[in-house]
This record gives C-alpha cells, sequence and structure tokens, in this order.
C-alpha cells in the first residue's frame, strides 16, 4: 500500500520536473488479491461466444436396438445388410460415429454477473496495487532502472503522434526495458488457436493511462505489449492480467490527478460514479509483528509464561503394569513378587543340579 504524499512528474527527457503532484486516495486502498482474482474470473467470462455441435450430429443415420434375446448389447444398430455399417452400434456416445455425451449447446449459462461495487473495490485494489514496486517487479515488468513508482510523466506525453517519438520517451523514462522483454518472448501458440487468428503469443507490456487522447493512441500503439486506455474507463483485465495484481503503469500527469474525480476518497464521493467512496482498510497497519512488538501492546500484555504446562490433575497410570502404583494400592504385592521370585529361583536351582541319566543309559543299550 502506498503512502508518500507527493509523486515526482518526468519530461519527456526523463529529467525530474520541479513539479510535483499528490498521491490519489485510490492508492491507499486495501490490496485485496482474492476479490481481484473472483471479479477477474467472472470478467473474462463475459468476451466467451456460444459454441455448440450440430443438432443432429451422430443421428443422422437410421438405427434401431434389436431388443433382448439376440446375444447382443441393446444398443441401436445400423438397419440393413451387405455393408460393414449395417449391424454397427450408432447413436450412443461409446460407439463409432455417435453423438457425443451431454451435447453442446448455445443456450448454456457463458456470461456472469459481478456486483457493481465489488467490480469497483477490485478495480480500486489493482490501482493500489500498481503503486508496489515488490508487487509489479514480482509480476515480472522490468522496472529495475525506473526511478518511481507510480510513474508520472508530463502532460506533453499526451500529444506525441508518433512511434518514434514514444519510444523516445520510454528510453528516457528506463522503461522501454519492459517493450524489449515482450517483444523477446513473442511465439507461436502451441494448439489448434493458431489457425483461429490468435496465432501467436506474448507477455504484458506497459499500461499507458491518459486522459485527453491528442495522438498519445497513435503514438504507442504499435509497441509491442503496450496497451493504452482512457482515465476513466480503467478496467480490471487490464490493470490486473489473468488476475494478478502489479501492472506497471505509466501515467500522464492529467490522468492521474482526475483519479480523485474517478474514485472519489474514503470520505468524499466520487464525481464519476454516483454515491462511491473508497473501502477502508479494516487495520490500517497490516505488519502484525511490529503491532504486537509495539511499546502500547506490550506495556499492557501479561509477561510470558512457561513453554512447558504442567499437567492440572494427576496421570492415571496403570497398576497392572506400573509397580510403584500397584505397590501404593497393595503394600502386601510387594512381598507376594518378592516370595514368587524367590521361589522361581529354587526351582531353577533344582533343575540345573539334577544329574542326568542319559549317558549311563545309552552305554547299557549299546553293551552286547
Amino acid at each position: 500500500m502506498a503512502a508518500r504524499p507527493v509523486v515526482s512528474v518526468f519530461g519527456l527527457n526523463g529529467s525530474k520536473l520541479e513539479a510535483t503532484v499528490p498521491l490519489p486516495s485510490v492508492f491507499t486502498a486495501p490490496i485485496r488479491p482474492d476479490l481481484v482474482q473472483f471479479v477477474h474470473k467472472n470478467m473474462a467470462k463475459n468476451r466467451r461466444q456460444p459454441y455448440a455441435v450440430k443438432q443432429q450430429a451422430g443421428e443422422e443415420t437410421s438405427a434401431e436396438s434389436w431388443g433382448t434375446g439376440r446375444a447382443v448389447a441393446r444398443i441401436p444398430r445400423v438397419a440393413g445388410s451387405g455393408t460393414h455399417r449395417a449391424g454397427q452400434a450408432a447413436f450412443g456416445n461409446m460407439t463409432r460415429g455417435g453423438r457425443m455425451f451431454a451435447p453442446n449447446k448455445v443456450w448454456r449459462k457463458w456470461h456472469i454477473r459481478t456486483n457493481t461495487n465489488q467490480k469497483r473495490y477490485a478495480a480500486a485494489s489493482a490501482v493500489a496495487a500498481t503503486g508496489v514496486s515488490a508487487l509489479v517487479s514480482g509480476r515480472g515488468h522490468r522496472i529495475n532502472k525506473i526511478d518511481e513508482v507510480p510513474l508520472v510523466v508530463a502532460p506533453e506525453a499526451e500529444s506525441l503522434k508518433k512511434t518514434k517519438e514514444a519510444v523516445q520517451l520510454l528510453k528516457a523514462l528506463n522503461a522501454y526495458a519492459d517493450v524489449a522483454k515482450v517483444s523477446n518472448t513473442r511465439s507461436i501458440r502451441a494448439g489448434r488457436g493458431k489457425m483461429r487468428n490468435r496465432r501467436h503469443r506474448q507477455r504484458r507490456g506497459p499500461l499507458v493511462v491518459y486522459a485527453q487522447d491528442n495522438g498519445i493512441t497513435h503514438a504507442f500503439r504499435n509497441l509491442p505489449g503496450v496497451e493504452l486506455v482512457d482515465v476513466t474507463r480503467l478496467n480490471l483485465l487490464q490493470l490486473a492480467p489473468g488476475g494478478h495484481l502489479g501492472r506497471f503503469v505509466i501515467w500522464t500527469q492529467p490522468a492521474f490527478e482526475a483519479l480523485n474525480n474517478v474514485f472519489g476518497s474514503q470520505t468524499e464521493a466520487s464525481e464519476q460514479k454516483k454515491g462511491y467512496t473508497l473501502p477502508s482498510a479494516v487495520i490500517s497497519n497490516p505488519d502484525v509483528t511490529r503491532l504486537i512488538s509495539s511499546n502500547e501492546i506490550q506495556a499492557v500484555v501479561r509477561p510470558a509464561g512457561s513453554a512447558f504446562t504442567k499437567r492440572p490433575f494427576t496421570q492415571k497410570k496403570n497398576p497392572l503394569r506400573n509397580t510403584q502404583i500397584l505397590v501404593r494400592l497393595n503394600p502386601y504385592a510387594q512381598v507376594l513378587r518378592r516370595a514368587e521370585l524367590l521361589g522361581k529361583n529354587k526351582r531353577t536351582a533344582k533343575k540345573i543340579h539334577k544329574k542326568s541319566a542319559t549317558g549311563k543309559f545309552l552305554e547299557i543299550l549299546k553293551a552286547d
């Protein structure tokens, strides 16, 4: 969550201007990855086109079951004779040339409606995430040499009309490395999509947000991976592609200043979205470790206890297995146990000293 009071503005030559812009309130909105992924998943489904198989597919043959009693399955079979096709199973999804199971229909529920408040909350979270350099870098954007995030450029950028001028601006801002990354990742798509006008795949580059189109869309539209959007038409599918927070955004100064009118703040309603105010965070400081270690909390908490907890009750032990417990319950058990051991020792001693007659018996048997 960004918390800087002002943001620097950079000129077309990449130098930092003296003018600064106050940080819009939307950059202090809570960042909710769970909500962004949920809304993105629903919104992405709204671009799908219905598809289905032919209604008569797999059932355009005259087939009828032979019934029971012929030692064959009751699946419908093609009528006739004299050809290989005659007698073959038909219609079923397990048969050759049959229809599919549960054929696709065009009246499937393809599109999903999402609550307006959820979409606005997700968009505000995505905008706030664009101001966190760790999230932007973690998403894969090349921003190592960029001076500041969010990156705001002078209003003259909206008047650029040539792609050459746009490239010079990106190189001056040290942002062209992200465009080069997109160009290097361009590859042919695997699968059938390459035959359906989706031949190439590539990464996402910077998102340029403007307030007035004085030629900026013509200047940037031919750069690979670069997308443009009006500040009043910010879209979650562009702010968080794939549902992943941290898109690298280049703002023009008028667009950056217009964010307060678009989203409002936690106390003032938005001018564009009627009656909408930004959501407030449940806790202002999400660093739980720092909160627990603070002097205010440590002053009222009890001191840490022992790492080992003593049992509040005596553990029950089995007297049949534990001799000490047995003696405690029955003191005479110790006398009985001693007598048992002494008697056992006497019996063992008698067996050891008893003479064996086996050898003498064998000598008598062997004598003639």
